[in-house]
């Protein structure tokens, strides 16, 4: 069913029930989903409301003809082009919001530094103004005085994605991780719950610690990946600009919003390794759009 995402009560309705089918996912625990050893996995990064690479990446994965292939997506609001200085990525967040409810347990959003800043209301820029209130500037511009009701729709569907998807081969997708030097005041517990505000609140809340980071070092990540019994990591939350790449051991960046974008198409029987995933990896640009 495709929902008029100008209509108030239909998408507040799209978003509390895709929230609930984050949260319901059997594979589901705490901020963790846990993919099994079968089937295929379409990895993403950052996307920022690139509608284009969305649908190239919906084509791609075929959910419809493929019950054991995943998508994994990140970073979809506070893109580059604006509408009447206004962003409208709420929508591209509705069409995924959609694609989780009519394959059920096959699309993960993990959390973003875009989605938390936009949750906690706290300013964030790419470097064209603050994305929350250009984001809240584009929901008062179609929904009006309602339009505080979908941005709280929003803030729940917010609040039910979880922080990573482990595979049981070992894989860890996430945001991004804690850098080194918070380690300190970081919770390695936080993926065994749901995060609570004070777990979202910078500077020291472990949710926001996990998808801020930028500074790694090799010994950090080996640390990290025994404590989650996991054998290498997968993120975001950089601009990486072949697409993909590796600058640590264990530890492959991937980036899908520009004419590079890339993703990772991985067979989840497939025991991970740097040189596997980034021999996985296609631009998205040679990729054909579907039939939409």
């Amino acid at each position: 069913m495709t929902v008029n995402l100008q209509n108030v009560d239909e998408t507040i309705r799209l978003f509390e029930d895709a929230a609930a089918a984050l949260l319901s996912d059997p594979k589901r625990a705490g901020s963790i989903v846990r993919l099994p050893r079968e089937g295929h996995l379409i990895i993403s990064g950052d996307l920022h409301d690139h509608l284009i690479h969305l649908d190239k990446i919906r084509g791609l994965a075929n959910l419809e003809s493929n019950p054991n292939r995943h998508v994994l997506l990140q970073e979809l609001i506070h893109g580059p082009n604006l509408t009447h200085g206004c962003d409208l990525s709420y929508r591209m967040l509705g069409k995924v919001a959609q694609e989780i409810l009519a394959f059920p347990g096959q699309v993960h959003v993990i959390l973003g530094n875009h989605e938390l800043a936009q949750r906690t209301r706290s300013g964030v820029s790419k470097g064209g103004g603050n994305n929350v209130e250009l984001f809240n500037d584009g929901l008062g511009m179609i929904f009006g005085t309602e339009w505080t009701r979908v941005a709280e729709a929003i803030d729940r569907f917010i609040d039910a994605l979880p922080l990573a998807v482990i595979t049981e081969s070992g894989l860890f997708c996430s945001h991004s991780l804690p850098a080194v030097n918070v380690m300190a005041h970081f919770d390695t517990g936080i993926l065994d719950r749901t995060p609570s505000e004070a777990d979202q609140c910078g500077p020291s809340g472990s949710a926001y610690l996990m998808v801020w980071g930028r500074k790694f070092t090799a010994e950090h990540l080996q640390t990290l990946a025994e404590e989650w019994d996991v054998s290498m990591f997968c993120v975001g939350h950089a601009w990486v600009e072949m697409g993909v790449e590796s600058n640590l051991p264990g530890l492959v960046a991937i980036n899908s919003d520009h004419e590079r974008g890339s993703i990772i198409s991985w067979d989840l029987a497939q025991d991970p390794s740097v040189d596997e995933l980034l021999n996985r990896a296609r631009y998205l640009q040679t990729i054909g759009s579907p039939m939409v």
